[in-house]
């Protein structure tokens, strides 16, 4: 490959990131073949003007996205791209990093859904009985939805001083429904939709595949900065906002009073629609009044079950301002195909019968037994815990790579998620962070295991981990 230099000179993002994209790029189009060896990392740093750190970095992210194999002594070479394995049509940053279908025997750090505390037979039973009452009901299409529904949605979405009424409340298929039904309901396809660098990106990528824009607003130590909200709204004029003012994913920041009553005050100066996931607002006791207490002609509060009581049963419901309400249902139901009638019944039959709080309190009991283990064998490393909460965000000492730690877990026979698998679009701030969640594993002694192979990478540092294969 003596004639061929990467081109630079387009596309967003740290170099190493861009260099990545190049030789993707030039891959895809043939440019360089399956076989071809790449130019060693001082060449082309020599070449393009920059550190052969740059290039090894490049070379990695190359590694993880399967284009290319590196053997010690030998060099960086292009693997052929087989039918088995096809190259993802969407660009990196809309499709998350997440092993959807996992290795079987690894261990699921990686989903923060309610931990078992033997939900299972109450659910159980309920099926049953719904099943024996309303046979009619099942077979059919839910046409009609009966008013425990929405007041079984007015009981789980109160927090504090936030009590919605049963006439604001949208039934749906799991808090992502939900929010997804507002956007497709309130924005038009080429609409921006504001998201934070770090959120639940699992959001904005499916906004993304309905055509809608990201912006991107930056955040600080106390979470998402008011000033760059409204610089955002001046100039890129966007229809609505998706955030986590409470225990926010990944980073577990709470906004403050005052920050939530600045970002209502510009989303009602630049009419800036608001979506407030409450997710695991609902597990905390925080006392922080909502932000739809602040704005709450725009805001869209959002929650469900799958945190603390049963991920399984989708049960999810939104409060919107009453001119909402019908759109949303409509979108829904078109977004999802529509609300299954024997999982609406029984998510309303846990809330109302008061059985889905007493599963919550022995969610979060368990949630705080496996966080004291984490606490307890990472004393001394920068991470954040929050009690209630089922996830840990870890800062990596130096050399990590949020990348390069996950796949060293995953080696290790951990499932964790590293920082990009959070970003909501391409993004040059580097966090150097990774996110593993305590409630998936079935017994305690499986979350010491998983957090020792975490604890030992760690202490052994560059030696922990050798990424050629």
């Amino acid at each position: 490959m003596t004639n061929w230099l990467p081109d630079l000179s387009s596309g967003s993002g740290p170099l190493y990131q861009r260099l990545a994209d190049s030789i993707e790029s030039d891959i895809d189009k043939g440019v360089i073949d399956a076989g071809a060896k790449l130019p060693p990392q001082r060449d082309l740093a020599y070449d393009i003007g920059t550190t052969v750190g740059t290039v090894g970095r490049a070379y990695q992210l190359l590694r993880e996205r399967g284009l290319v194999s590196g053997e010690v002594g030998r060099g960086t070479y292009v693997l052929a791209q087989t039918a088995e394995s096809p190259k993802p049509e969407l660009e990196p940053a809309a499709l998350g990093t997440r092993l959807i279908d996992a290795p079987s025997g690894k261990l699921r750090f990686d989903s923060t859904a309610a931990p078992d505390v033997g939900q299972g037979a109450i659910i159980a039973e309920l099926l049953a009985r719904t099943a024996e009452e309303h046979p009619h009901e099942i077979s059919s299409y839910t046409r009609d939805f009966p008013e425990r529904w929405y007041e079984a949605g007015s009981r789980w979405l109160k927090r504090n001083s936030f009590s919605p009424s049963p006439d604001s409340i949208v039934p749906t298929l799991g808090t992502h429904a939900a929010v997804m039904a507002a956007i497709a309901a309130l924005t038009m396809p080429g609409d921006t939709i504001v998201f934070e660098h770090l959120t639940y990106s699992q959001i904005s990528r499916s906004a993304g595949l309905i055509g809608r824009r990201t912006a991107l607003v930056s955040t600080d130590d106390e979470g998402l900065d008011p000033d760059d909200f409204e610089r955002v709204c001046a100039q890129k004029h966007p229809k609505m906002m998706f955030l986590m003012p409470t225990a926010k994913n990944p980073t577990l920041v709470t906004l403050s009073a005052e920050r939530r009553q600045a970002i209502a005050r510009i989303a009602r100066e630049y009419n800036v629609a608001l979506i407030e996931d409450d997710l695991y607002g609902e597990l905390t006791d925080d006392p922080t009044p909502l932000l739809a207490e602040y704005a709450p002609e725009r805001t869209i509060v959002a929650g469900g079950l799958s945190k603390s009581v049963a991920a399984g049963v989708r049960g999810g419901w939104l409060s919107c301002p009453p001119a909402y309400r019908h759109r949303i249902r409509v979108a829904h139901k078109m977004m999802t195909g529509g609300l299954p009638f024997l999982l609406a019944e029984v998510g309303t039959r846990l809330v109302i019968s008061g059985q889905a709080s007493d599963i919550r309190t022995r969610c979060i009991a368990e949630i705080q037994t496996r966080l004291h283990v984490v606490r307890e064998m990472l004393a001394g490393f920068d991470f954040k815990a929050r009690d209630n909460v089922p996830f840990v965000w870890l800062t990596l000492p130096d050399p990590w790579l949020s990348g390069t730690f996950k796949n060293a877990c995953l080696a290790q026979g951990v499932l964790i998620d590293d920082e990009d698998e959070f970003k909501a679009g391409r993004s040059e701030q580097v966090f150097h962070g990774v996110r593993f969640g305590v409630s998936q594993p079935r017994q305690g002694k499986d979350v010491a295991g998983g957090v020792t192979v975490i604890r030992r990478l760690l202490d052994e540092g560059r030696a922990g981990y050798d990424s050629f294969s």
